[in-house]
């Protein structure tokens, strides 16, 4: 493997041809699937440089980063991340899935967790210089929602998809 370029958070490396992204010191990327007690999804909107949009995502982000030890398990970053985002602490975390989010641009491995005892403890939206904002939305109301936030310029992250599909099994 041959770096072409290393920035502050990514690398940009070729091998066999093959050009991609890593995160160096990132042991993982979560996404966290939530539904309340009342029955709703929780969701994350936030602008995101690199589409010059506000993006609506579950919950997420990376084990291992500044904010959390080198070796920190998954499913403690997904907890973070959860109460960091929405404000929302779960009294367990499953795991469902994980696989590449694009294999042809980043050797990132995503792993999907089920937040399960779910209780608010604060108020969300994210740490220090993020921004942002929690949507609490129904289940019975989740595609009609995406669906005008989309109309509205909103970009939906595909795994919100997904991530229905998951809060709507037992």
């Amino acid at each position: 493997m041959r770096e072409l370029h290393a920035g502050r958070y990514l690398r940009l490396v070729s091998r066999n041809g093959w050009e991609f992204v890593e995160r160096p010191g990132i042991r993982g990327i979560v996404l966290v699937v939530a539904v309340t007690p009342a029955g709703d999804l929780l969701l994350v909107e936030q602008r995101r440089e690199a589409v010059e949009a506000v993006v609506l995502e579950l919950p997420a982000g990376l084990a291992g980063d500044d904010e959390s030890p080198a070796d920190e398990p998954l499913e403690e970053a997904a907890r973070r991340e959860l109460l960091e985002e929405t404000g929302w602490a779960a009294r367990s975390m499953e795991r469902i899935a994980e696989g590449p989010p694009s294999a042809g641009v980043t050797s990132e491995i995503v792993t999907l967790f089920r937040a399960r005892g779910l209780e608010r403890v604060g108020p969300g939206g994210g740490i220090e210089g993020e921004e942002i904002t929690v949507r609490e939305v129904p289940l019975a109301e989740a595609e009609a929602f995406l669906e005008r936030r989309a109309r509205e310029g909103v970009l939906v992250d595909p795994k919100v998809w997904a991530g229905l599909l998951f809060a709507r099994r037992t």
